[in-house]
């Protein structure tokens, strides 16, 4: 298997210290180009797509391994060792925020630190931990999702994107969703939203950035407050804005949370 074809790993930017960019649930690398550029002169740039997704290998998707969060962790890993990565500095969002925390627990000689934005370890609601969903409203989505895949996609990236004001945005995000193989989609999503990897949060030894926003109905406040109080080296930022995709919506904020936290 060609690991960089499979994944259509891209390699950008200048520099001596590298930055790994892992995507979220239903987008592509071309997510983070609004925050790239700031990055180019100064890193060594990384991006990949997730099988699935994007201009990645789709008949490298293989049932069994990507039936968790691992299976995606695994292509991560291989990835650095292609690379002959080190101490990269990983930055990645909700989902992907957590596959780069499952791969530097496993191999942890690869990252130096780990810049996740809107990070979850579970979406769902179980006793006093408030994941933001109950299971049914979960289960129902997911239905939705099987039933009519562009009609779900339309539904749910308003309140993904957040920020009314910039249907553009959610236009774009709605964009990128469709253009995902939808049954290997709909299978990452379950895997995504009915997970629960809280259990993998205290093993991680990696320094972590949180970065949060104020208003975010997919991983909402006392998310970021349950990372905090158990990831062993964690700093949480709460950024003034609203949606889950601040890279997006609030670049500027985004960057100067990232770089205030590199510079330190």
């Amino acid at each position: 298997m060609d690991v960089l074809k499979r994944n259509n790993v891209r390699i950008l930017g200048h520099g001596n210290q590298t930055l790994l960019f892992v995507n979220g649930f239903g987008c592509d690398q071309t997510i983070w180009r609004y925050i790239t550029p700031a990055f180019s002169e100064q890193f060594r740039l990384v991006l990949y797509d997730h099988v699935g997704s994007g201009l990645s290998d789709r008949t490298a998707y293989e049932p069994a391994r990507y039936a968790s969060l691992d299976g995606y962790a695994l292509d991560l890993l291989d990835i650095c060792q292609q690379l002959n990565l080190r101490e990269v500095t990983l930055i990645g969002h909700s989902v992907g925020a957590m596959i780069g925390m499952l791969a530097a627990i496993r191999e942890p000689h690869y990252f130096q630190q780990l810049l996740l934005l809107c990070p979850s370890p579970c979406y769902l609601n179980e006793g006093s931990y408030h994941g933001g969903f109950e299971r049914r409203d979960l289960e129902e989505m997911l239905a939705f999702m099987d039933k009519d895949f562009v009609g779900w996609a339309d539904y749910i990236t308003p309140f993904i994107m957040g920020n009314p004001d910039q249907p553009s945005l959610t236009a774009e995000l709605a964009h990128s969703f469709c253009q995902n193989d939808p049954v290997i989609a709909r299978k990452f999503a379950r895997v995504t939203f009915l997970g629960d990897n809280r259990a993998d949060v205290t093993q991680c030894q990696t320094p972590c950035l949180l970065v949060q926003c104020a208003e975010d109905v997919i991983a909402p406040l006392e998310v970021g407050d349950y990372l905090q109080a158990y990831l062993p080296h964690a700093r949480l930022i709460t950024l003034p804005v609203a949606g889950h995709c601040p890279h997006v919506s609030a670049p500027t904020e985004t960057l100067s949370a990232l770089e205030t936290y590199m510079a330190a």
